[in-house]
């Protein structure tokens, strides 16, 4: 065994950090044959530290047995010599030395080099080539050797080249598909014959830990997903990986200090490269240079060229006998002080974008994956010119069935066309999403309280409800008047029908409670008249001072003469007229009378034309009515305490529809089709007029601070008007899909609600900041719907919040009230 083990070739030396790592791995213990070559060490030498703890009738055995495998090899060995001396051709001096390439796989492990180098050296020592054949056979990694590639030579890799014909031939021949495409099928790709490569069944965490405790061949063992196969790594290859965490050559035949060959220099060319004859022009002084010349020197002579005289070194400063320094890597013609990125003439330097290079995609024949589904193909078709690909992938039989491409020359101009007329600043591209261009509200949860649910319905009435109004001290009463001409007095919390009055033929079309806490009085304005009337609710004392507020009185001094003389006159003519009408017919503007017992008692103010909607100031003396039919009278303020009336405005432009008196300021709100007109009663001028939107305004409601005004239009908007900010809408809002018939503030929460002919109360979130820089807040949180159900066209008719809680009340034509809470 010694003298045969003395002819092989000596093992090289390998570095003694990585021998030491290998030897941690433990490689050299087990039993198997690919190990067999561990046993001898760098000299040739068996290992006397191992052969120690045996017997001597062990290693007889051993000889015998490496004997008997030995005889084998040579055998096997002859063999393969006989068959690479019937391929070699008659002419050997001819043909250069003949390699073995291999061309299949073997199955788990891909050393061959032992065998080709046996097969390529013919002439070289049998029993050598029989004893390096044979370790490749003991170890396991020549169980393919016969099926070597007989086309052609082997070919032994060259350890110091880095061309990837050295590599081992992947069995998949996938490319570069993402293997994820593969993980629901039974294989993982295909070879270079076109077969499926069938997945194998890979082993549980368990069985892998109990192969790593019965080999140590597990600890060398890695899996290779993109093939789906275990390599085993040698000895020589993990002192490969070992030197390269080390930062060394991975092969030790590399010399990365070879002496240096100058490969252009080394041999000199006595003929040149060209060798034409000098042309003339090249010694003959060039005509277009002498110009350039001579306006360069007329330019230094005018000054239009200034030049810098040369600054006197001093002969001793260490930094003038330097070389100058150049700014070696920057781009062409910058010129100093420009700036980064500048060119000589100050323009921003911006290259040419590069061409995306060709894909799979964009193959005649590419994959199947990559071919489009009819849902890809239609969002392509749907999508923006600018903003689709080039192209879909397309696939075709062969390439002479391809078609010229269309847009081609388009292509070419438009991007010539780009270059040329390219902007010379560099701008930034902005990416705006449309989502944020939205802008960030709060979700409606986080504004709670508002009402969203239906808790009362009052019903008693025989027809529309046109107008309801809640008491304005705690919300304990509610009054409501419809197209049936009954007033009715409701107790909020349990829905009872607590009164009831009967004013007349005519509707109720508008009611209203005055302000005054002291009084309790209400209002409904019915037909042409003004009711007033004690509620007879409320503390001890309100009715009596309700009923003396009303008492049984007749108009001022003026305006009473003015009465009696009319009714005289009616009287000697004997025509029967009633002496209030021939008061109006005398030109007195309003009339006020007590109303019988038996009808309620209080007053009656009779006007000359129907009044449709009433509105009280905040202290509850004076209340304002609209007949928008009374065109000069269509606007009339009248005294509670005084029992008069007046006409504050001599012409009207346009036909009133609402009034309002400011919470707190002597200002008068007048709304008409087109526009709101703000009046200083103070100063009795106009103050401010609010330009409208293209529909005629329908209802009005100003804000406990009176600084905003909500108006509802026929064009089926409600616009939010700042008083502060501009005499324009703030905030148009379109929500209802009918003109709005109602708008209301919160006295107390920062809620506001319209109602409209489509059967909806929009309820909003509308925060007005004490900030004058901060603009109000206005999100929609809830719409009411299914409550009241749409009759002739009309839907809810009106509508009004609690004073105190965040309830609000509407009124439909369905004659339902409807109560909604939190």
């Amino acid at each position: 065994m010694a003298k045969r083990n003395a002819k092989r070739e000596p093992v090289k030396e390998v570095d003694s950090d990585i021998e030491d790592e290998l030897e941690e791995l433990d490689l050299d213990c087990e039993s198997s044959s690919d190990d067999a070559d561990s046993d001898v060490d760098a000299d040739g030498d068996e290992d006397g530290d191992e052969e120690e703890t045996g017997t001597a009738s062990d290693a007889g055995e051993d000889d015998e047995i490496d004997d008997a495998i030995l005889d084998l090899m040579a055998a096997q060995a002859e063999r393969a010599q006989r068959k690479a001396a019937a391929r070699m051709p008659n002419s050997e001096g001819d043909e250069p030395e003949g390699r073995l390439q291999s061309s299949t796989r073997t199955s788990g492990k891909s050393r061959m080099a032992a065998t080709a180098a046996a097969v390529a050296k013919p002439e070289a020592d049998a029993a050598v080539a029989g004893a390096e054949e044979a370790a490749a056979v003991a170890s396991g990694e020549a169980e393919n050797a016969e099926d070597v590639d007989e086309d052609g030579g082997g070919r032994i890799p060259d350890p110091g080249s880095d061309s990837s014909e050295d590599e081992r031939p992947n069995r998949n021949t996938v490319g570069a598909v993402p293997l994820e495409w593969y993980k629901d099928e039974e294989h993982i790709g295909y070879d270079i014959d076109g077969r499926r490569i069938a997945r194998t069944a890979r082993k549980d965490k368990l069985q892998q830990l109990l192969d790593r405790n019965d080999s140590k061949k597990a600890l060398r063992t890695i899996y290779d997903p993109y093939n789906d196969e275990e390599i085993t790594l040698t000895k020589e290859e993990l002192a490969m990986v070992m030197r390269i965490r080390s930062g060394q050559f991975p092969h030790v035949e590399v010399n990365p200090y070879e002496p240096y060959s100058d490969y252009f220099t080394r041999e000199r060319e006595v003929m040149p490269i060209v060798d034409r004859p000098e042309p003339k022009s090249r010694f003959v002084p060039s005509k277009w240079e002498e110009k350039k010349i001579v306006k360069l020197v007329r330019a230094i002579r005018k000054g239009w060229i200034k030049i810098e005289p040369r600054v006197q070194q001093d002969p001793e400063d260490p930094d003038a006998h330097q070389p100058p320094a150049y700014l070696l890597w920057a781009d062409d013609g910058t010129a100093e002080g420009a700036g980064a990125g500048k060119s000589g003439s100050g323009l921003t330097y911006i290259p040419a974008p590069k061409p995306q290079l060709p894909g799979h995609a964009d193959s005649y024949n590419p994959p199947a994956e990559y071919l489009p589904t009819e849902e890809e193909v239609a969002a392509w078709q749907m999508a923006d010119v600018e903003d689709r690909p080039r192209q879909l992938p397309t696939s075709f039989p062969s390439l002479r069935a391809v078609p010229a491409y269309a847009d081609f020359i388009k292509e070419r101009f438009e991007r010539c066309l780009d270059l040329y007329l390219c902007p010379r600043v560099r701008r930034k591209r902005l990416d705006i999403k449309p989502e944020a261009l939205v802008p960030q509200l709060p979700k409606p949860r986080d504004l709670q309280p508002f009402p969203t649910t239906l808790a009362v319905s009052y019903e008693g009435h025989e027809g529309p409800v046109t107008s309801i109004a809640p008491d304005p001290w705690d919300g304990q009463w509610l009054l409501s008047g419809g197209q049936d001409g009954t007033l009715r007095l409701w107790e909020v919390r349990t829905g009872r029908c607590w009164r009831t009055w009967r004013l007349g033929a005519g509707p109720v079309a508008a009611v209203a409670w005055c302000p005054n806490p002291s009084l309790r009085v209400i209002s409904a304005a019915v037909g042409s008249c003004v009711v007033l009337m004690s509620s007879g609710t409320g503390p001890e004392g309100a009715e009596e001072a309700a009923e003396q507020a009303l008492q049984a009185a007749t108009t001022s001094d003026r305006e009473g003469a003015a009465a009696a003389a009319a009714v005289a006159a009616v009287a000697a003519d004997g025509s029967g007229a009633a002496p209030e009408d021939a008061a109006l017919e005398a030109g007195q503007l309003a009339v006020w009378r007590p109303r019988p017992a038996a009808g309620g008692g209080g007053l009656e103010v009779r006007l000359r034309f129907p009044v449709k909607s009433l509105s009280w100031h905040s202290r509850g003396d004076y209340f304002a009515s609209v007949a928008p039919a009374g065109n000069t009278q269509a606007v009339v303020v009248h005294q509670l305490s005084r029992r008069a009336s007046q006409n504050p405005f001599r012409k009207n432009r346009g036909r009133v529809v609402r009034v309002a008196f400011h919470p707190s300021k002597p200002f008068f709100f007048v709304a008409t089709q087109n526009h709101v007109r703000v009046y200083n009663l103070a100063k009795q001028a106009l103050a401010k007029k609010l330009v409208g939107g293209g529909g005629s305004i329908s209802c009005l409601a100003v804000h406990p601070s009176g600084d905003h005004v909500l108006v509802g239009s026929d064009d089926k908007r409600v616009a939010w008007y700042d008083m502060d900010l501009s005499t324009k809408p703030y905030k148009a809002l379109r929500y209802h899909q009918q003109p709005p018939r109602a708008v209301s503030y919160h006295r107390s929460y920062p809620l506001f609600a319209s109602s409209s002919d489509d059967g909806t109360v929009q309820v909003f979130h509308g925060m007005v900041y004490s900030d004058l820089l901060t603009n109000p807040l206005i999100v929609p949180v809830k719409i009411l719907r299914g409550g009241h159900s749409v009759v002739r066209s009309e839907g809810v008719l009106d509508c009004a919040f609690h004073p105190n809680q965040p309830w609000i009340f509407t009124a439909g034509a369905d004659a339902k009230i409807l109560l909604y809470c939190n």
